[in-house]
């Protein structure tokens, strides 16, 4: 195969999964769409999609994979608004909502998928979830100092409250979206005071059985 046709090849399936995702809309779940109607959608004949991908089933994955790499860039890019604004968990939550806004397909598939009726969707889904939330948690462990498992639990409590803020913002005028901002962002902190308080009574009663066994 020549440079040209493997490029021609890559920008011929990078074409069907832009149009998966364009057909993407809050009425519209994966599931509903159709083979031909995405190679419609792409420019390409029906035939050529099996070129790419043995199914429809193959696509969807490859556009949860895709909808999980923009999770974890999202992440990154999150950490580098911190370090200029300062706020860990505002500047978090602001990255992540104005990622909803402008690409609310890649949230619709995850959010849909998440809990779809396909086995292998939802593994995926939850696999991508993962590595959002042992990104999240590395980080809690590297800024705060907590024990891993701790740091672990608190980054999932911290994903699923921002995942299901992100579900309710899909809808949102912008006043509203900011409400929803700032909602988000006190439960986080609440969350946040809460681990910590709860992390030093554990040392504090740890310090205390440690003296008494010493008497």
């Amino acid at each position: 195969m020549t440079v040209n046709r493997a490029q021609q090849k890559e920008k011929t399936r990078r074409l069907i999964i832009d149009a998966a995702f364009r057909l993407l809309s809050q009425e519209r779940s994966y599931s509903s769409l159709s083979l031909r109607e995405v190679a419609r959608e792409a420019g390409i004949a029906p035939n050529s999609f099996y070129r790419h991908f043995e199914d429809m089933e193959e696509l969807g994955l490859t556009l949860v994979d895709e909808g999980g790499v923009a999770l974890r860039q999202l992440m990154r890019r999150a950490r580098q608004r911190i370090r200029d604004e300062g706020s860990v968990i505002s500047a978090s939550v602001e990255t992540f909502m104005e990622f909803i806004h402008s690409s609310p397909q890649v949230f619709y598939l995850l959010l849909r998928e998440r809990s779809g009726t396909s086995m292998a969707f939802r593994k995926a889904v939850s696999r991508e979830l993962q590595y959002f939330i042992v990104e999240l948690a590395d980080y809690i462990q590297q800024t705060q100092g907590y024990p891993a498992a701790d740091a672990k639990i608190q980054a999932e409590a911290m994903v699923i409250l921002v995942f299901n803020a992100g579900a309710d913002a899909l809808d949102c005028k912008p006043a509203e979206l900011k409400q929803l901002t700032d909602k988000a962002i006190t439960q986080l902190r609440y969350i946040a005071r809460g681990a910590d308080e709860f992390l030093k009574g554990r040392r504090s009663e740890s310090k205390k059985s440690a003296s008494r066994s010493d008497k």
